[in-house]
């Protein structure tokens, strides 16, 4: 598989993007949705920022009060015995290594636009932020599907209830409406795919079974985008390969040929994330065709490998030009980068089921 990563990787970094507030700091501009708006690269960042604190015993958690539409900031003692503060992106119940309490940032959405696909300019504010009770810890890694003249974004929304997916939609990329939640917590990594296939929506989904179960990938089909059923297991785990301990959706599939090209992400028990790629039936997305047996890519450049939380390739959307695809993906859970590939070399390392 030929890849060529752009010279210019990581594309946008924390450094690039100023915090929303003066007492805050940027810790991630990363997995983001992509999408192309007035003949530019639409890349709408997941913004992690966290509270500064001057005291290095003191760790600082935000909270967002949808009653009083303030920003609230707890403060945690690291000697406190009654939380586990071993993961520097949550606070655990001490004892409890199931779920959070909090979380140490919160993530909100903010676009990044550009002519070229190669050189970002931020937007100076955010574009969707926390604003409701089930935002209150954040929403993170928004997806972008165009139908017809309206982009749905759809995002993780974390709060003491769960992470759910919740969703908006625009014209414009200036304002926004509202959808509220489409697929109730414990769930992530949605896909929409970008028409109706024999008259109905589709969407790729990743419940987190706490009982029996994986996190593996699903489908579920709609007439109206919001209200989701008629759900179906559509990919699983593979013991002792690149997507053996948990899977999710990636860019929104886009049509080729041969099927419905996806571009997923997996990972191992270590945590190291990959990118890989199934090929579903154009007329029934429910079928799998062909799926990567080895990753199309895996974290072996600087920026892969080393960040907020290192060995990680998540990929986020795609541009299609002929045979040329242009991969945006999170590096590190801090930064965006681009890889370009050649769409037949991805259908040919494909596996035929």
């Amino acid at each position: 598989m030929n890849i060529y990563r752009y010279e210019e990787n990581p594309l946008v970094t924390p450094m690039d993007v100023t915090a929303h507030r003066p007492d805050f700091e940027v810790i991630g501009a990363f997995n983001a949705g992509i999408t192309t708006y007035n003949d530019e690269i639409i890349m709408l960042l997941r913004v992690a920022e966290r509270p500064i604190s001057e005291d290095p015993n003191i760790v600082k958690a935000p909270i967002y009060n949808h009653k009083t539409r303030e920003l609230e900031i707890l403060e945690l003692n690291l000697d406190d015995p009654q939380y586990d503060f071993s993961d520097p992106r949550t606070i655990k119940k001490a004892g409890n290594p199931h779920g959070f309490v909090y979380l140490t940032s919160l993530s909100y959405l903010r676009i990044a636009r550009s002519k070229d696909g190669h050189h970002f300019t931020i937007d100076e504010k955010p574009f969707v932020y926390p604003s409701n009770e089930l935002e209150t810890f954040g929403i993170e890694d928004p997806r972008i599907t165009k139908i017809e003249d309206t982009y749905y974004i759809y995002f993780s929304a974390a709060s003491p209830v769960g992470v759910g997916e919740s969703m908006v939609s625009t014209k414009d990329f200036v304002t926004t409406e509202h959808h509220g939640m489409i697929f109730a917590p414990e769930n992530k990594d949605v896909l929409i795919f970008p028409e109706k296939i024999n008259g109905k929506y589709y969407a790729l989904h990743r419940p987190v079974p706490k009982s029996v179960g994986e996190p593996e990938i699903w489908i579920a089909e709609s007439t109206n985008l919001l209200h989701w059923g008629n759900h179906k297991h559509l990919l699983g785990l593979r013991e002792g390969m690149w997507d053996s301990a948990r899977m999710g959706g990636g860019a929104v599939p886009f049509k080729t040929e041969k099927g419905w090209l996806e571009l997923y992400h997996g990972a191992t028990s270590d945590h190291r994330y990959c990118m890989g790629a199934v090929l579903l039936d154009l007329e029934d997305p429910t079928k799998v065709i062909a799926r990567s047996n080895q990753p199309i890519i895996e974290p072996e450049a600087d920026y892969e490998v080393e960040g907020f939380f290192g060995n990680v390739v998540f990929s986020c959307g795609a541009v299609v030009e002929g045979d040329v695809v242009k991969m945006y993906y999170g590096v590190a859970d801090t930064s965006m980068a681009c890889a370009e590939f050649s769409l037949q070399e991805i259908l040919d390392s494909l596996t035929y089921l």
